[in-house]
């Protein structure tokens, strides 16, 4: 009203054109032309107008004909409005607009009287219920500032036990549920649940910055837990977390935090619970009572502004329920394997000291590197427990690895009888079989040097004496004792030396003490 007076000041008292009042005053010159012309068609002076208050000069511009014309046009269903703006992002005022005026074509509002009607009627609703939001578009999840208490029966020990809330933006249908803790499987879990409770997917996820959905909670580029954006992509939705102290982006979880509070712990604060299962029984009920009770200011309930607008929306849930996995990172050691809470998981070779994404489950450990899986394997029960894939050797290791006691025996066994026979007392006279197994090849290559009748009859030779070391075998090749016919060492002549004693030296004469 402020801005007509100056019009009109600037038309009766100094006499200004159109288009210099418009320029002055910011408006359009239609605008100015239009008020003017009515202020003609009333005969005001500026005397009149300056002393008019703001009633007087409104009914002078706009006599009563005009306003009651203006009254009888019918007004728009702003509920409906509302609704239909939530449906999809496609739907637009414009759109509204045309299709009420294809049902009052004459006296139907104009587009902005329709726009400016609506956005009046919008501002008088709550907060919370003034966002628009697309029905199936976003999942709002938080955890409750306030906690629940558990009773342990056997030691009397309270437990508080944290609530998981999750809202969808269109309908404000709410899933709660009491999570352990706020920690990173319990997170995941009741998003699994909730999405079933849905009965589908919405397209965004809107988590506060919790450090078990957000690990870097950067303004500009926050970063989620890997966890958390693996299970993100198993259901085909995105994460975008709210922005720090920013509690207008999260409004819908704010205000579902709220009602939770009120509604159910508030009304659970006189109950005893000694499980998490009989807490959760009696929050099924308050949420379905909170799910069902009629708004305030709009028609309906949660649940009938679901069933309306966000379940068919919803993208549908897949085939299998999210595994659980944790993420870790790791740098491969030099032997090509990783460290993963103290047991051992082989990768290839050739990432020696590169680090690896880990992807643990309840049954297995993935590794993956630049995002492709490199290694599979079974996950340890115990610590110190090592897992090694053959492929995942040099190929010297890999040879080194298939050997095996049976093995050498066998190949002893290709060179002759006594070879296979000395081989295989070589190895049982170890403590562990692998401490021979160097002699053992040693004496397989002997094969490529002497001619193998020779090395069975020097083999035939050490076990007669027990002489069961490579050393033995290739002495008695080098020195050509081989070639001496001995079944056994007994039948051998005792050397001749001025300083060896005969066995009659070592004779006892009977009755005549030691």
């Amino acid at each position: 009203m402020r801005r007509i007076k100056e019009i009109l000041r600037l038309r009766l008292d100094k006499g200004l054109g159109i288009r210099e009042i418009a320029r002055s005053c910011k408006v359009s010159h239609s605008t100015v032309s239009g008020l003017v012309a009515k202020a003609e068609k009333a005969e005001l002076t500026w005397t009149v107008v300056k002393t008019a208050d703001e009633q007087d000069l409104e009914s002078m511009l706009y006599p009563q004909s005009e306003r009651d014309g203006a009254a009888k046009r019918p007004e728009p269903d702003m509920e409906w409005i509302h609704r239909e703006l939530r449906k999809t992002k496609n739907v637009t005022l414009q759109l509204l607009w045309e299709e009420y005026k294809q049902v009052h074509p004459e006296d139907g509002l104009q587009y902005s009287q329709f726009c400016a009607r609506y956005r009046e009627w919008r501002r008088k609703l709550d907060m919370p219920m003034r966002q628009t939001h697309i029905a199936g578009e976003k999942m709002f999840v938080d955890f409750s500032g306030e906690t629940i208490p558990i009773v342990d029966l056997k030691t009397g020990e309270t437990h508080q036990v944290e609530l998981f809330i999750a809202v969808l933006g269109a309908s404000n249908y709410t899933y709660v549920e009491a999570c352990r803790s706020q920690d990173l499987p319990s997170w995941i879990q009741a998003h699994c649940n909730a999405f079933e409770f849905f009965g589908g997917v919405p397209k965004i996820l809107v988590p506060d910055n919790l450090k078990s959905g957000v690990k870097d909670p950067d303004y500009y580029e926050p970063d989620a837990n890997p966890t958390y954006l693996e299970m993100a992509e198993h259901y085909d939705t995105v994460i975008i977390p709210a922005r720090p102290y920013k509690s207008r982006d999260k409004a819908k979880a704010e205000n579902s935090v709220l009602q939770a509070e009120r509604r159910i712990i508030a009304a659970l604060r006189n109950q005893i619970f000694t499980s998490l299962a009989d807490l959760n029984a009696a929050i099924v009920e308050l949420r379905e009572r909170l799910n069902n009770k009629p708004f305030q200011k709009l028609e309906g309930s949660r649940r009938s502004l679901y069933e309306e607008l966000d379940r068919p929306a919803l993208n549908p849930l897949p085939n299998e329920r999210y595994v659980f996995a944790s993420w870790r990172k790791a740098i491969v050691n030099i032997d090509y394997h990783i460290e993963v809470e103290k047991a051992y998981y082989s990768v290839p070779y050739q990432l020696v000291r590169e680090q690896v994404d880990v992807r643990l489950t309840a049954n297995t450990v993935e590794v993956l590197h630049k995002g492709r899986r490199v290694a599979s394997h079974p996950r340890a029960r115990r610590k110190g427990y090592c897992s090694t894939n053959p492929d995942h050797m040099p190929a010297a290791h890999r040879a080194h690895a298939e050997w095996s006691p049976s093995r050498l025996i066998n190949w002893g066994r290709q060179v002759g009888p006594q070879t296979g026979a000395f081989i295989e007392a070589l190895l049982e006279s170890k403590r562990h079989p692998e401490q021979g197994y160097r002699a053992c090849l040693g004496i397989l290559r002997l094969s490529k040097t002497y001619p193998q009748e020779r090395v069975e009859a020097a083999c035939a030779r050490a076990l007669a004496y027990n002489a069961l070391s490579y050393k033995s075998v290739a002495s008695i090749l080098k020195n050509g004792l081989d070639r001496i016919d001995a079944e056994s060492p007994q039948n051998e002549t005792a050397p001749s030396h001025e300083n060896v004693r005969g066995a009659a030296y070592y004779a006892v004469e009977e009755g005549v003490p030691c």
